[in-house]
């Protein structure tokens, strides 16, 4: 795992949101369904007049199937997304939990060094923060 990894991270996250939106987006375009009520009767004796309602829409083919590739290419995105999410929280509980804390700090809320130094360790600068965490990354 390296450092352009954590940044994937942040991306993916994003990313997984946005796409989560298009896809209902998508869902509010549909075009509106057409109901319609039709009497029959039922197929077993004895036989007795019903009423079905049906329902449909006014899709054309090709639109459909526009949509459904749309849609397809958009949850791919969205799970490629969570994949790279779900490895680097594996990846992050395989690490020291001090090293978890100062990256969730540092890459994930986006804090600078100092503010991450603020809230790890009242004792340590921001610098030697920081090349703990290049020495980690280093021996990774």
């Amino acid at each position: 795992m390296d450092k352009q990894v954590l940044g994937e991270y942040i991306h993916a996250c994003a990313l997984a949101e946005e796409v989560e939106q298009e896809l209902k987006s998508l869902e509010k375009k549909k075009a509106p369904a057409i109901l319609g009520k039709v009497k029959g009767s039922n197929p077993d004796f004895p036989y007795q007049e019903c009423s079905f309602t049906i329902s449909g829409s006014e899709y054309s083919y090709e639109d459909d199937k526009r949509e459904r590739r749309k849609r397809k290419i958009l949850e791919e995105r969205r799970d490629n997304a969570n994949e790279v999410k779900l490895q680097v929280e594996e990846w992050m509980n395989t690490i020291p939990m001090r090293m978890q804390r100062i990256i969730k700090y540092r890459f994930f809320d986006g804090m600078s060094w100092e503010e991450v130094a603020e809230k790890i360790d009242r004792k340590a600068s921001g610098d030697s923060i920081r090349k703990q965490f290049e020495k980690f990354m280093e021996e990774k």
